[in-house]
């Protein structure tokens, strides 16, 4: 996860305590790359992971090195498209809400 505050919230804190097998993993600040990476997962998973079947570790591994030379016979780049002015936005509705729930 990214260090915004709804995930350090005392509900938040809380839940994870009562609930211990999840634990939390935060990304490094101004890490925004690692989004390009989490996609490059997403893509794997979505593509060729999720639904599949696969009868061993082995398998898995092979059905994954497969997918990863198939798709880099072809590659495209991952293209930043949200603009700033847009992200700032959310950001800003982001904020009023998490106020307001604050304030509850």
């Amino acid at each position: 996860m990214d260090n915004y505050a709804t995930h350090k919230h005392p509900k938040v804190k809380a839940w994870l305590k009562r609930h211990p097998r999840f634990h939390m993993h935060f990304t490094p600040t101004s890490s925004s790359w690692l989004n390009m990476v989490e996609r490059s997962f997403r893509d794997l998973t979505v593509n060729r992971i999720r639904r599949g079947t696969f009868g061993s570790v082995q398998e898995l591994i092979q059905a994954i090195e497969q997918y990863l030379q198939a798709n880099n016979q072809n590659p495209k780049p991952f293209i930043w498209t949200a603009k700033a002015k847009d992200i700032l936005e959310k950001v800003t509705r982001a904020r009023r809400k998490l106020d307001k729930l604050a304030s509850e």
